[in-house]
């Protein structure tokens, strides 16, 4: 065991953590003054909800033996997981830390998909359906993928979460999103505090930071140059956003840079640790776009309600990310990878990217729907029109964001 990397992994842990509380502020302002409290209490809620999923069984059936479709019992209640460490899962760091850094991305996840469904979806539903989501399709995918699963196997890389993390959320959120339907907030309301989304921007913009450099669980060239295209990927993302925006709309929004940025970070994340500099740079320019094209063309030529665009920026830049991490991989940036499409015509790497993908896409949309059928039987998913008119803070919460005179005046503005 190592006392720097154990250190190391502290601090990255706690960075990750830092990500669930900004993803809420960005989320925040995006709503309408009257949800304001609801959509934060989305995201902080799985902080708790997760944790108790993922003590309980959650990091068992992504992270015990098992077999190729899901973990054993291994782990259950925490059994085993303590300051000593695991040789196939932490052998440098103790097991309980390498379960709370994988209990951070599991609780991002979450709040990640709590963005497709803001102001429309029941909270107590909402909550039951994190729990059973954790334990049905984030912790297979992790498993396939990190726990010694059939992905892992067919030699499928992903190296901080763009399959497990962002595709995997991005499409649930998604299908949760269609079935719940558009309601009355099928027409985008602007942004009511655009503050709060830059501050909690810049939240999630550091905590990616541990998401990225703590994936490779020790402070090595490895770790560094995820770190630097971390930092070039988020600035690309934003850049090449910010850029199509302007030539399509003539002007270069605070959202619009956010978004980017987001976008950026998404795409870079499967391949941070196994591309160079320059391939992290072309990466997340063409997940900015992508992402960009998806959410302004896609979005409203299917008429599907995304709130806030999680699918968008998340679903599409995973599957963006992921694909083309095939294309870029080299094995002269890390040498337990093999050269990728353009620097080693390895088509066979691009292939079971692809069946990675396609996967995670299917089994989460399936189970995700299987998941809110049942709770629908026992209860009804959306929104009532009167939660929808007076606010979900007020009925649901029994508090408001803003004193009541500021309140009137913002919810007659938006």
């Amino acid at each position: 065991m190592s006392v720097y990397d154990t250190l190391f992994l502290f601090l990255c842990t706690l960075l990750v953590w830092l990500m669930t509380p900004g993803l809420s502020l960005f989320y925040g302002g995006l709503v309408q003054s009257k949800n304001v409290l609801n959509t934060v209490m989305q995201s902080m809620s799985a902080i708790v909800i997760v944790t108790f999923a993922w003590v309980i069984a959650g990091f068992s059936f992504s992270f015990g033996q098992g077999n190729a479709l899901f973990g054993d019992l291994t782990y259950l209640g925490l059994n085993h997981v303590g300051f000593d460490v695991q040789k196939d899962l932490s052998p440098h760091v103790p097991l309980a830390l390498f379960m709370l850094f994988q209990l951070m991305f599991c609780t991002i996840a979450v709040s990640i998909l709590s963005g497709s469904i803001a102001e429309k979806m029941k909270f107590i539903p909402y909550l039951i359906f994190v729990f059973c989501w954790v334990l049905l399709v984030y912790s297979p995918v992790a498993h396939w993928v990190w726990g010694g699963g059939w992905i892992d196997h067919i030699g499928a890389i992903d190296y901080a979460g763009g399959t497990v993390v962002h595709i995997s959320s991005g499409v649930s959120g998604l299908v949760l999103a269609v079935m719940i339907g558009a309601g009355k907030n099928f027409d985008k309301r602007p942004p009511h505090n655009l503050v709060i989304t830059l501050i909690g921007g810049i939240f999630v913009w550091l905590g990616w930071y541990g998401f990225n450099v703590g994936s490779a669980y020790t402070f090595d060239s490895i770790a560094l140059t995820s770190f630097v295209n971390t930092v070039l990927a988020a600035s690309a993302g934003a850049l090449g956003w910010s850029i199509v925006e302007y030539v399509q709309k003539r002007t270069a929004s605070l959202i619009g840079m956010l978004s980017g940025m987001l976008a950026g970070l998404v795409a870079i994340t499967p391949a941070a640790g196994f591309v160079s500099y320059g391939s992290a740079i072309i990466i997340a320019i063409i997940g900015g776009v992508c992402c960009y094209f998806a959410i302004n063309y896609i979005k409203v030529k299917l008429k599907y309600n995304d709130a806030l665009d999680a699918f968008g920026i998340h679903g599409i830049g995973g599957v963006v990310g992921a694909i083309l991490t095939a294309v870029f991989q080299s094995h002269s940036v890390n040498s337990s990878i093999s050269n990728g499409v353009i620097f080693g015509g390895n088509i066979m790497a691009l292939v079971v990217q692809i069946v990675a993908v396609i996967a995670t896409i299917v089994f989460s949309g399936v189970v995700t729907y299987c998941i809110a059928k049942v709770i629908s039987f026992v209860t009804e998913l959306g929104t009532s029109e009167v939660e929808e008119e007076k606010g979900l803070d007020s009925i649901v919460h029994g508090e408001n964001a803003y004193f009541n005179g500021e309140l009137n005046k913002l919810n007659r503005r938006y």
